[in-house]
């Protein structure tokens, strides 16, 4: 009887070994293993996960009802123009680099112009829709999103005399193509809305 014991214990022991080697040579398959990095400390390994940052935005604090409204119309306006920015600063990064490669002033004219075109293809529809309100955000925007206001854009690419002219048009209808992005003081509430989208929060 004592063999019989013995012997299943022994069959039993032998059939987990199996079990378990056949594990550690299979591969992980879906979310049923996980790799842990590892890291020393006090000359123990330790297993760790790195966790996604979590971000904290603390509310807006409302003076009152008025600047309430005024938050959700500007949140709003954000929310159409940012991707309008972003692709803008996307741009001009590529075009920047395009134009390092090119040497000659003619091919340089030749390029930019040709982007000219391109961006008007794409964008000129899109950019016709927005509002009064919301061009005066974009502009903004730009700067943020290139580090560049439009005035200087248009100066580097078109010329003084086009930056100038299309700063008059600017000025007409009230908005100014040398605002520069502040995010400390009169456009906190803006950056306030970006990292609010940026998180997913609204």
């Amino acid at each position: 009887m004592k063999k019989l014991f013995l012997i299943t214990v022994l069959l039993l022991l032998s059939v987990t070994v199996l079990i378990s080697q056949r594990r550690l040579n299979e591969q992980p398959q879906g979310d049923k293993y996980q790799v842990l990095r590892a890291q020393v400390i006090d000359g123990d390994t330790v297993p760790y996960i790195a966790l996604k940052e979590v971000v904290i935005i603390p509310p807006w604090k409302f003076k009152n009802k008025k600047e309430q409204i005024a938050y959700t119309r500007l949140a709003r306006n954000v929310k159409i123009t940012l991707p309008y920015a972003r692709i803008a600063g996307e741009k001009l990064y590529q075009i920047n680099s395009d134009l390092k490669k090119i040497k000659s002033d003619k091919d340089r004219k030749k390029y930019l112009k040709e982007a000219e075109k391109n961006l008007f293809a794409e964008f000129e529809a899109p950019l016709k829709s927005l509002t009064f309100s919301q061009g005066k955000v974009l502009i903004k925007l730009i700067d943020r999103e290139t580090g560049n206001t439009g005035y200087e854009l248009i100066k580097q690419y078109r010329g003084s005399v086009s930056a100038f002219f299309w700063q008059g048009i600017a000025r007409i209808f009230g908005a100014n193509l040398k605002d520069v992005y502040k995010p400390d003081n009169e456009d906190a509430m803006i950056e306030h809305i970006i990292k609010m989208i940026d998180a997913g929060l609204i």
